[in-house]
């Protein structure tokens, strides 16, 4: 059998080695207050390139102070946290790699703290701060922040950006009715609930000459929330603006239970590429190789995004070529244990 796993894939003239790529995870290892790479995140993301990940997307990362999910993670909005993340994009360029970065902004989900913002007044739990509901120039100066970091990946050698729209941080927020309570042109209508995100895909797209992913959440799980026919057409409106792929997850806009299996997101991420004709990358408990080369194989997805078990096996994609039995190539240095 043709494994497809480790197949090479072409996106936007970026070449991948093969289709496994680590999802962005945060970490929550910065200084507080700095926002910059730390030596964990040299060894962390280093090491998944050296076990051979085709695409290493870098852990979600703040455009703006105030839209960090905690004080503790990575920073773009500032020309001083630079130089860590260039060093960390010429260490996983050093092993064949490619590597990507998660643009994202927490919204009413930032735990800071500065003042935290969001489409409407509305605390995600009882626990959390009151946002404010931002206003038309705060919204432009959170798209200028995107475009922004943007530029700032570019100059550094980012091979991809991804958006963060998922998981009920501020896109999510925008997008989903049961977050977005507005009345201007960014509340109400689908079309109107998409702007915030239209208009970030063109201000990245403005700096950035790369593949562009975004990641969004295909369920939910409220009944009074975005359906499935709702994706279809936030994916279509996302293709026709020059998105790559489509990363569906799910879940995280309002505090509900999520029931989990393996491969409980891939149904999600089949439907997109096939109703919307755009890529997509499947992610979710997707731990055995077997299960991954399934998904590829009989096409549900085009990349196979890893997360907890790469934390688990930084070495994931060795392991699945001697399950798969596809002769992968060692790291040089590796050459006595590999085989």
């Amino acid at each position: 059998m043709n494994v497809k796993l480790f197949e090479p894939y072409s996106i936007n003239q970026l070449l991948l080695k093969n289709r496994i790529v680590m999802a962005p995870m945060c970490m929550y290892s910065c200084t507080p207050e700095d926002g910059t790479v730390q030596p964990f995140h040299m060894t962390h993301y280093e090491s998944r390139a050296i076990g051979q990940v085709g695409l290493i997307i870098v852990e979600a990362t703040a455009v703006q102070p105030e839209g960090r999910i905690s004080t503790k993670d990575l920073g773009i909005w500032s020309d001083h946290q630079l130089e860590g993340l260039k060093f960390l994009a010429e260490r996983v360029h050093c092993h064949d790699a490619k590597i990507g970065i998660q643009l994202g902004h927490a919204g009413r989900k930032a735990r800071v703290n500065e003042d935290i913002f969001a489409p409407s007044s509305i605390p995600f739990n009882e626990q959390m701060k009151i946002p404010k509901q931002m206003t038309i120039s705060d919204i432009q100066r959170t798209v200028s922040a995107f475009k922004d970091a943007a530029k700032r990946a570019a100059t550094i050698g980012f091979d991809v950006i991804e958006i963060h729209g998922a998981h009920g941080y501020l896109v999510n927020q925008f997008l989903s009715p049961l977050t977005n309570k507005r009345s201007d042109e960014y509340g109400g209508s689908l079309e109107n609930r998409y702007r915030l995100l239209k208009e970030i895909i063109d201000g990245v797209k403005e700096e950035f000459d790369g593949p562009i992913f975004v990641r969004i959440s295909a369920n939910e799980y409220d009944a009074d929330g975005n359906k499935m026919e709702d994706f279809y057409q936030i994916a279509e409106w996302m293709k026709e603006q020059g998105v790559s792929l489509i990363d569906c997850s799910t879940g995280g806009v309002i505090p509900v239970g999520v029931p989990s299996f393996p491969g409980y997101q891939v149904p999600y991420a089949e439907q997109i590429k096939h109703k919307a004709g755009i890529p997509t990358g499947a992610v979710g408990l997707i731990t055995s190789p077997l299960h991954a080369e399934e998904i590829v194989q009989n096409e549900r997805a085009d990349l196979v995004f890893l997360a907890r078990e790469l934390l688990r096996d930084p070495y994931w994609p060795r392991r699945a070529a001697k399950e798969l039995g596809y002769p992968i190539e060692s790291p040089k240095q590796y050459e006595r244990g590999w085989n």
